[in-house]
């Protein structure tokens, strides 16, 4: 029963809000069910179908703030590794992002624009081979990047590497979730109103996406970024995504792009990286504190207790509202 009253929901707003009826009837046969957990808002699932062989089967998560009524457009926030983002009693680690009560006290107060979230499930075991640049990747040298992806398999579990499958997933993201999206929810559908986001991993994603897509995504939101790419320290890597940045995140090119770095555990890796990468956005003709940001958290680890901690900063970065 609440899965058919929120597609009814769902597409009765598109009607009342849309004078395109083809999208409002295709609505209509969107099974989106009500998923547990949340603090606050509402969250709805859609089930694997529509991956339409992109990616591996995996559900897709829309969370809608309170403000959501289906007659106001939102800002929307694609996100990744949803998995870990709204209920703590169903992550591996029993953390959380706590990013329902975060975005939507941000809203309540007027801080952000009323935005909604597209939580971005990974592949599993997949994950790193579905988060790792792969132009960045296809520089590397055959022998490096084979031993290295062998580790990272490893460490989740599996005696072989997977191929890197970051370019399927950004095609899966803006050809198939954002039209989804777009037809599905009262949202604003332009690149000022669209933003990428994610941690570690999810990080390098969030910086890629832009990358390969300013078009699409005006702001990437990129938390205590991989730069290493494996658990091992190296150099090679992180100047492959030196190289990357120097001729893709670029302020002709994109819109804004935000970094930060805690100091302790796997984050104790990334300063130095981080500041080499903040020199290649100087020479590219960013200014500080403009279009874009890095900041640095001196005592947070890795994990998503001190993500949830600073995340108010880079969504006010990304979706502040005009004074």
């Amino acid at each position: 029963m609440k899965s058919y009253f929120l597609t009814l929901f769902v597409a009765l707003s598109l009607l009342s809000c849309s004078s395109n009826s083809t999208q409002s009837k295709a609505s209509t046969t969107l099974q989106w069910d009500t998923v547990s957990g949340v603090s606050t808002g509402t969250l709805l699932r859609l089930d694997s179908s529509h991956t339409k062989g992109t990616l591996s089967a995996r559900p897709l998560d829309v969370w809608l703030p309170s403000t959501y009524d289906g007659k106001r457009k939102h800002a929307v926030l694609y996100m990744y590794d949803a998995q870990m983002l709204f209920d703590a009693n169903s992550t591996w680690n029993h953390q959380e992002w706590r990013v329902d009560e975060i975005m939507d006290s941000l809203i309540a107060t007027k801080t952000i624009l009323p935005t909604i979230i597209v939580a971005l499930h990974h592949g599993g075991v997949t994950r790193n081979f579905e988060y790792f640049p792969q132009k960045p990747f296809k520089t590397l040298r055959a022998q490096f990047s084979d031993s290295t992806m062998v580790e990272i398999a490893s460490r989740y579990g599996s005696d072989t590497a997977f191929p890197i499958k970051s370019d399927a997933y950004l095609h899966y993201m803006v050809n198939i979730v954002k039209p989804l999206v777009d037809t599905t929810f009262h949202v604003y559908s332009d690149k000022g109103a669209t933003a990428v986001a994610g941690s570690s991993m999810g990080g390098l994603m969030s910086m890629y996406a832009i990358g390969e897509y300013p078009e699409v995504f005006g702001t990437a939101l990129c938390m205590s970024t991989h730069w290493p790419g494996g658990f091992s320290p190296n150099e090679e890597m992180p100047h492959a995504f030196q190289a990357y940045i120097a001729e893709n995140i670029t302020p002709d090119r994109i819109g804004k792009i935000y970094f930060d770095y805690g100091t302790e555990t796997l984050d104790g890796m990334y300063e130095p990286f981080q500041n080499q990468v903040n020199t290649v956005l100087e020479a590219n003709g960013f200014i500080s504190g403009r279009r874009w940001v890095t900041r640095k958290f001196p005592g947070a680890a890795h994990d998503e207790k001190r993500w949830a901690k600073r995340l108010h900063f880079p969504l006010t970065f990304a979706f502040a509202k005009p004074s």
